[in-house]
């Protein structure tokens, strides 16, 4: 009988190690929940989990699993987007895409040409930057109506702050002299006073209310529309920032079904007016992990490129101007009271030095009368932040979410908009490091590509891919390449409560990697804008595979569905 029990306990050993991958020849690095940043030649996977990473050493140690030999090539593990916007990033990758344009007349090209194609009836854009134009000044309705007048054009600014629309679909929406901008919005006029055609943050509800809601097979489409880009940009886990009810809905049954194309960590949007009923359905966490919905977004001013971060001082490049607040104190405290109730975590938009310290003191006051500050709350870009004000985000714990590569597309506007005095906070990574706070990266993709080595670069050289300012900008605020790599993957995990579950390869945890065509932390610095993933992996299967790259796996290509 004994005999018969040792010779099963072999046989199972044996189908155990058979299910263990074991990739080898690999050059691996991965930051740790202790600090630091471990390398490793050998990865071994069980169950889509880490079981160890190590020397060669492992090779014997797992003599019978399967091996996939990576060829020599660098491996992270899979990158974290701690801020973006999923179901926008789909849609602009299939609508009209205006990212880059020199002029008013290469936008109207652009619209015509996309017109001749198009068979709905609002066209729908994004991308425009009246920063890149030769005036800097904002388009107006006419511009539009020159090159398409009888549809409804809505062309959101490439920060998502701001609309500007043909005459056509301000007629639909009943614009005219006599419409009122809300609270928290600015309508630009003419000289003549009649309505430019221009919207600003929450002006620009006056027509995006007319334009027929997406279904929730459109929003499932652009779900995996954008999860199969982000894949491909080694991103495995993203959070999305800020969730309408459909977006919502369609994430709770794309969880049900195990189909979601990456991790989501998601935010609902305090402007939804279904809010309370998803807060009243709870917290979701998903047990594969690919789903958590824990925190609510609320913005509290616009962006800087618009003008509409509110400001302490005044803009240097408008006197008299300090920007809008979107929502009132009093506001802003009794949405943090909501979440906290619900136990969900707020995580507040706020780009200005004066929304900056209004959302500071709203979270210090609900703090004291409701509790939450353990919630990992979050202030998300903290752009422009008051040199005095900083050390708040630690003492108050609020996690600074921050995104790189805004300080190198920003920097040449941000010196035209900002003073000196306002600039001494800006864009200050390092300093939050340095006094201990947790700094969560993003892209904010689509308002800036999601290509994380982008993020990474800019965050390690303050530089623009042509390499300048050659000593990068304000460059005290640099990060190490640790630094960097952390902030994108560990950080960003954290940022979401989920750094015992992925953020690094560490035992137990998702074994969700990349495999890269260049070493991250031996390039030049000027290399990492331009590295390629050439795989992406989740929960040891592969789900993304660059199409040069030949075929060099002992293992099974996974779709893009979850395990």
């Amino acid at each position: 009988m004994r005999h018969w029990l040792l010779a099963g306990f072999t046989l199972l050993s044996s189908q155990v190690l058979a299910n263990t991958t074991l990739f080898h020849n690999v050059q691996g690095y991965t930051p740790t929940l202790q600090g630091g940043l471990e390398q490793f030649n050998v990865l071994v996977v069980k169950d889509g989990k880490v079981v160890k990473i190590g020397d060669d050493t492992l090779l014997k140690q797992f003599p019978e699993a399967t091996r996939h030999d990576v060829m020599g090539r660098t491996m992270l593990p899979g990158l974290i987007d701690a801020h973006g916007h999923v179901v926008g990033l789909g849609n602009n990758l299939v609508e009209l895409d205006l990212r880059g344009k020199r002029s008013i007349e290469e936008i109207g090209e652009a619209l015509r040409d996309y017109s001749k194609t198009f068979e709905g009836d609002w066209i729908i854009g994004r991308g425009w930057d009246q920063n890149l134009w030769p005036s800097q000044q904002f388009g107006n309705a006419q511009d539009l109506d020159k090159y398409l007048a009888d549809k409804p054009v809505v062309l959101t600014r490439v920060d998502g702050h701001a609309v500007w629309v043909n005459t056509k679909a301000m007629s639909i929406a009943g614009i005219n002299a006599q419409t009122a901008a809300p609270a928290g919005g600015e309508i630009i006029h003419l000289p003549d006073g009649t309505p430019s055609g221009v919207f600003i943050d929450k002006a620009e509800g006056l027509i995006q209310a007319h334009i027929p809601a997406a279904s929730q097979p459109a929003v499932a489409k652009a779900l995996h529309t954008a999860g199969e880009h982000l894949l491909s940009l080694g991103i495995t886990a993203t959070h999305d920032a800020g969730i309408d009810y459909t977006t919502w809905q369609v994430y709770l049954q794309e969880a049900k079904n195990k189909t979601l194309p990456l991790r989501i960590y998601a935010m609902l949007s305090a402007a939804d007016p279904y809010l309370d009923k998803m807060l009243d359905a709870g917290v979701v966490k998903d047990p594969n992990d690919y789903l958590a919905i824990r925190s609510v977004k609320i913005y509290a001013d616009g962006a800087l490129g618009s003008r509409g971060a509110a400001l302490l001082d005044s803009y240097k490049d408008r006197p008299g101007h300090h920007g809008l607040m979107l929502e009132t104190p009093e506001h802003l405290q009794e949405l943090l009271r909501k979440a906290f109730k619900h136990g969900f975590s707020a995580n507040t938009h706020a780009i200005g030095d004066k929304a900056n310290r209004i959302v500071l003191d709203a979270y210090e006051a609900e703090f004291k009368k409701t509790g939450g500050k353990l919630l990992r709350n979050r202030i998300e870009h903290a752009q422009i932040v008051e040199p005095s004000d900083i050390p708040r985000f630690k003492q108050l714990q609020i996690i600074p979410s921050m995104q790189p590569v805004h300080a190198t597309s920003d920097m040449h506007m941000a010196e035209q908009r900002l003073s000196d005095k306002q600039l001494a906070g800006g864009y200050a990574w390092q300093t939050f490091l340095k006094q201990g706070s947790k700094v969560a990266a993003g892209s904010d993709f689509p308002v800036e590509l999601a290509e994380p080595f982008h993020g990474l670069y800019s965050a390690i050289t303050r530089q623009d891919s042509q390499g300048l300012p050659e000593q990068g900008w304000r460059a005290s605020e640099v990060l190490s390449r640790e630094q960097a790599l952390r902030a994108f993957t560990l950080d960003a995990a954290y940022a979401g409560f989920q750094e015992h579950k992925i953020g690094s390869l560490e035992q137990g945890k998702w074994a969700d990697f990349i495999v890269l065509d260049a070493d991250y932390f031996k390039v030049p610095v000027k290399a990492i804008h331009d590295i390629q993933v050439e795989e992406t992996w989740m929960a040891g299967k592969l789900v993304f595979k660059r199409q040069e790259q030949s075929a060099n796996s002992e293992t099974d290509a996974a779709s893009t569905a979850q395990p």
